[in-house]
């Protein structure tokens, strides 16, 4: 679900400090995007909402959820926007946020997050 090799690649490149800043900014601009899909989906806006989640997913190392938002995009560059299940790739979001925000503590704690 999480990718924690790229998430320490991400942390050792950008120091902690950095990598802190990097986590506010991806879960409040993927929340705001979030919502917005929760409250008012529009399919003719999946393409690029998803893409743009795909690209904050993998740069921060949410494997998963980065996998089901490139799947969704290219059903919508394919016509397909109807077929995408939103609410799981919203699932999905939650899921991976929880298991990084326990991970976070566990690698502050000085343990190696879990594989999940």
């Amino acid at each position: 679900m999480i990718d924690w090799a790229r998430v320490g690649e991400l942390r050792a490149e950008i120091g902690d400090e950095g990598f802190a800043e990097v986590v506010e900014l991806f879960l409040d601009e993927v929340e705001d995007v979030v919502a917005r899909l929760r409250a008012v989906p529009d399919p003719a806006t999946y393409e690029q909402d998803l893409h743009f989640l795909k690209g904050s997913a993998w740069n921060l190392g949410f494997s998963a959820f980065g996998a089901l938002c490139q799947d969704g995009e290219r059903r919508a560059a394919g016509g397909q926007a109807g077929g995408i299940d939103i609410p799981v790739i919203l699932e999905s979001y939650e899921r991976s946020k929880d298991v990084f925000i326990d991970g976070l503590g566990e690698l502050a704690a000085g343990r190696q997050p879990s594989a999940a």
